[in-house]
């Protein structure tokens, strides 16, 4: 027997599991239509570890993708990996928004939570748009952002696989919308992206500002402007920053809990916490 209702607010759907049934088990096309119209699903009472999150994301997947920057778990299933390092807070954001590598779908794993704090935070970035002042959605109607970001050979490498070279890099950056990029003496890449931060959500179309411009803004490795290369102003930020912390949703973790979240629509983050035992398992990947 399943149990199906919303978490917290109808943003999210909480799928738990009331008998000894695997996750494996329910049904494909029913979830993937659950996912379609909520965007974010919690299941709880499975008992899912990150082998099985990896089974089960396989079910709806087409390929998975690697963050350069979080640690592998198992050489077995390279593409998961642990949540990002540290244990401080984590500001909303899209997964890769800041580039035209944006998977579809990010599954996170519980294996044990924090003993306080640590908590996953999400934002429908629908409702988020909505919420923006008339006069701040006109600004990013009419402006578009630029990131900018310098990735060491041993980062793209470990992004297009371990035997890539300096051609691959070139025929996987060549000929993207809004991208130009500069190879340097040291094979590092140097890359800058302009985009829309209002996007269009994979299901249903509708304008989400969902991208990753908080986060690079407050990260001193980060450089985001408008694509003139014009500052955003800090006021600008705050203020997005204010309508955010009003629609701020919360994930509290059990072990076994898998959450499964359409990139294209919400923003995540997370609480900080100070339990070194906490273990939150990722995987990213684009949908069939």
């Amino acid at each position: 027997m399943l149990e199906t209702n919303t978490l917290l607010t109808n943003s999210a759907k909480l799928i738990q599991n009331k008998t000894a049934q695997s996750i494996l088990q329910l049904p494909v096309e029913e979830t993937l239509g659950d996912f379609k119209s909520f965007g974010i699903l919690l299941f709880r009472g499975f008992g899912v570890d990150y082998e099985q999150m990896k089974v089960f994301a396989e079910k709806f997947s087409s390929k998975f993708v690697l963050d350069k920057d979080r640690p592998i778990v198992d050489p077995r299933n390279k593409y998961v990996t642990l949540v990002d390092p540290g244990m401080h807070y984590v500001s909303p954001h899209c997964e890769n928004a800041n580039s035209p590598f944006r998977p579809d779908v990010i599954w996170f794993c519980c294996g044990v939570p924090a003993s306080q704090g640590g908590e996953t935070l999400y934002w429908d970035g629908v409702r988020v748009w909505q919420a923006l002042s008339e006069e701040l959605r006109q600004l990013f109607i009419a402006k578009k952002i630029k990131f900018f970001q310098k990735f060491p050979a041993a980062d793209w490498k470990r992004f297009l696989g371990v035997g890539a070279t300096l051609a691959d890099v070139k025929r996987t950056l060549n000929g993207i919308p809004g991208l130009s990029y500069k190879i340097n003496e040291d094979q590092s890449i140097s890359i800058e992206y302009i985009c829309s931060a209002v996007v269009k959500t994979k299901y249903g179309h509708q304008d989400a500002f969902a991208n990753s411009l908080i986060t690079e803004y407050k990260n001193p490795r980060g450089v985001v402007t408008f694509a003139d290369d014009s500052p955003i102003p800090s006021t600008v930020i705050n203020q997005i920053q204010q309508v955010m912390n009003n629609l701020t949703e919360v994930i509290p973790w059990q072990s076994g809990d898998l959450v499964m979240i359409d990139n294209s629509r919400f923003l995540h983050g997370r609480r900080s916490f100070t339990d070194t035992k906490r273990r939150i398992y990722s995987l990213l990947s684009y949908m069939r």
